[in-house]
């Protein structure tokens, strides 16, 4: 699309704030942004991630809709993204049946991934949840290079909470923790925990 603009955003940037109006249309091409629910005590709840090839629900509904947002995004890292000015969102859905086609895909699929996301926080055991967000995030090597609060707000939980379970995990040998990591000791030992009833 002739219309899209690649524009470059920081780690720790603000795209969108509750309240806010949709100005564009993104489509993450490298990177990631953490769209979240902030309580008014400040209490964070990720309710998921748009990476590389994705684009945000709620912008997409946000656009679609007129409404104005109702949670926050931020970037994790440096992204990189393509943007479609809000004004040209709507005529390039007319205009372009790929585009149309793409935005309505990636809009049921996330949504799909939202909701999953949503019974997972509510009805889902903590240390699942737990065992299977470390294996989600873990690099190559086994690697998470995170906080215990960042994992909380992940999770939708506490830190103290988090740090309990993290703590049970290294006396099982199955993570081992370090200041700012957790290293994958034991993934087969995660995996049961995550495939287990």
């Amino acid at each position: 699309m002739e219309e899209a603009q690649l524009v470059r955003l920081p780690p720790g940037m603000k795209v969108f704030e509750p309240g806010g109006r949709c100005q564009s249309y993104l489509l993450v091409v490298e990177g990631s942004v953490r769209v979240q629910l902030v309580t008014e005590s400040g209490r964070e709840a990720v309710l998921y991630h748009v990476r590389a090839g994705n684009s945000c629900i709620l912008t997409t509904s946000c656009l679609l809709g007129g409404q104005h947002y109702p949670a926050e995004g931020v970037t994790e890292s440096e992204v990189a993204a393509l943007v479609v000015p809000a004004a040209r969102f709507l005529p390039a859905l007319d205009q372009s049946r790929a585009f149309r086609k793409f935005v309505f895909a990636n809009l049921g699929r996330r949504l799909a991934e939202v909701m999953e996301r949503i019974e997972q926080i509510a009805f889902g055991p903590i240390d699942r949840r737990l065992a299977g967000a470390l294996l989600d995030l873990a690099d190559g090597d086994g690697v998470i290079r995170t906080t215990h609060q960042n994992l909380a707000v992940e999770l939708g939980s506490a830190r103290e909470v988090i740090s309990r379970h993290l703590k049970r995990f290294e006396s099982r040998d199955w993570v081992a923790l370090g200041r700012g990591t957790i290293t994958i000791r034991n993934a087969e030992a995660l995996q049961g925990l995550v495939d287990s009833v």
